[in-house]
This record gives structure tokens, sequence and C-alpha cells, in this order.
């Protein structure tokens, strides 16, 4: 599988980790960034993550920073991506099977490298399950006409 991962400073080296594990796997990864542990802006390395998965160069994509929150919501500005923060395996396996997740967040300082690896092996060997989940998914990429209401 073809997966895509980006962090910001704080996640660089869990990054680093995870692309060398997943390379060993089998996986084709996409590292975008960066290319060291130098302080940058998560919202950069996530919308650089977005627009790799939403234009299928990747299949999959990991985000990562200090606590997974900001590159979550940074990933998640684009309507084609629905990144799900995950801390275990049954999130990142329930992201997949309810919500189509086409990419995972987790946070370097609250979620160490074997915890990280089988949230990632749960993420990509999970099938969504479709169903009465698939017009739930459809409206996830729309923008709501009423504001909710």
């Amino acid at each position: 599988m073809r997966i895509a991962i980006a962090s910001d400073h704080a996640a660089f080296d869990l990054k680093a980790e995870l692309a060398e594990w997943l390379r060993n796997e089998g996986h084709e990864i996409v590292d975008l960034g960066p290319e060291n542990a130098d302080r940058v802006d998560y919202p950069d390395f996530g919308y650089k993550l977005a627009n790799a998965v939403s234009s299928g160069d990747a299949e999959r994509g990991i985000a990562l920073c200090g606590s997974g929150i900001g590159i979550s919501i940074a990933v998640n500005r684009n309507p084609a991506v629905r990144c799900a923060l995950v801390s275990e395996p049954l999130s990142a396996a329930l992201a997949r099977e309810h919500n189509d997740a086409n990419a995972i967040a987790m946070g370097a300082r609250l979620t160490g490298i074997d915890m990280a690896k089988a949230c990632i092996t749960a993420f990509l060997s999970t099938e969504f399950g479709g169903g009465r989940h698939g017009p739930r998914v459809e409206k996830l990429s729309q923008i709501p006409q009423d504001n909710g209401k």
C-alpha cells in the first residue's frame, strides 16, 4: 500500500521510526516531512498529507504531532479526507469500519512506538463496513446547507 506520512517537529522521531517499520512491512512510503526535528508548524504538514490522500498520491495517511490533535484538525480541513485521532487499536479499526477513515493521527507525546504500530496495523487491515455507514460517510464530505438544523 502507498502510505503518506507527515509530522511536526515534536513527532519527527516517531515518524522516522514508523516510516522505516512500514517500509520493512512492504509498504511504499511517501514521507512528506519534515526532514529534521527543527521547529515547524503542524498545519503545513497536515495540509500536505491531506493533499496527498485526496489527490490519490497515497491510499492512506498517517499524521503525527505532539498530541495528534492539531495535525488532525489540519488534515480534516480537506473534505475528501477523513482523519481520525486514535490512541489504541480499537479506535483505529472502528475509524476504518464505520467512518471509512483514509488517514489517522496520533500524538508522539501520548502514544509509544508499540501502540502506534498496533494502531497502524488495525487501521491498515480493517475494511470499511459499508451498509448503514455508507450514507453517513457520504455526508462527511458535504457542507451542510442548513448548518445542522
